[in-house]
């Protein structure tokens, strides 16, 4: 795991990857910028709604009180989104993943296994329904591990379901360039716990500010390296077995 990881980190700057981590950052932080306009405008609007009906309710005599409550509301919204655009980069990767998935494994498969058969491009229609599920499951536990915050578990929680939902993608991504949909599933399962503990690595890489725009590409890679791996051991039981 260390190595591949290590393989992985070493690649991402390699002159063949350059161009693919320059079109991979660029679209996460485009994706970022809109998901972030979207949710300034949408708390926005809710406060400056929430602010006209109170004062209409209340009367002329609650405009200070009221502008200065929702003045707070709004300071604790930017807070809010700040921290939301972080937790939304792990649904902007695997989207960006799906795009530029293959060209990244094909880069990895070129360089550290030349004599291995080269994998087939999975059908950018399957790779990005793939990506988009992923994407909205990250929101869906986004939304579910806020109210936690306030416990000091949700941190934990998201973090978790992170590895689980970005191992589960990149490493089936990578197993279906070799395998049938059904096949490269089955394979993940059948070393889920392998394949979580990569996704723990991708979960620690993609929360850190800045370089979590490289994710697709580090995850890619890792995970290509995981299934040489765990691919190459089934094969070989399969042929002692015979």
């Amino acid at each position: 795991m260390l190595d591949a990881a290590a393989k992985s980190l070493t690649q991402i700057l390699s002159p063949p990857f350059r161009a693919v981590l320059l079109k991979s950052m660029g679209l996460a932080a485009v994706l970022l910028v809109v998901a972030a306009i979207a949710l300034h405008r949408l708390i926005t609007w809710l406060v400056g709604g929430g602010e006209t009906w109170l004062e209409g309710a209340l009367g002329p005599v609650a405009h200070i009180p009221l502008a200065v409550v929702f003045w707070l509301l709004a300071f604790a919204a930017a807070l809010g989104l700040f921290v939301g655009v972080v937790f939304l980069m792990p649904a902007v990767t695997a989207l960006v993943a799906g795009l530029f998935g293959d060209d990244i494994a094909e880069q990895v498969e070129r360089t550290y296994y030349p004599a291995d058969p080269p994998g087939t491009a999975v059908p950018i229609g399957r790779a990005l329904v793939e990506a988009v599920k992923i994407a909205l499951a990250s929101v869906v536990v986004y939304l579910c591990a806020v109210p936690f915050l306030f416990f000091g578990i949700g941190a934990v929680i998201f973090f978790l379901a992170t590895a689980y939902l970005q191992s589960r993608q990149y490493f089936e991504l990578a197993a279906m360039r070799f395998h049938p949909p059904a096949e490269a599933k089955g394979l993940r399962k059948a070393h889920q716990g392998t394949v979580f503990v990569a996704g723990m690595v991708i979960a620690g890489f993609v929360s850190i500010p800045i370089v979590n725009l490289a994710t697709p590409l580090f995850g890619t890679a890792l995970m290509v390296h995981l299934h040489k791996r765990l691919a190459g051991s089934r094969r070989e039981l399969i042929e002692a077995r015979r």
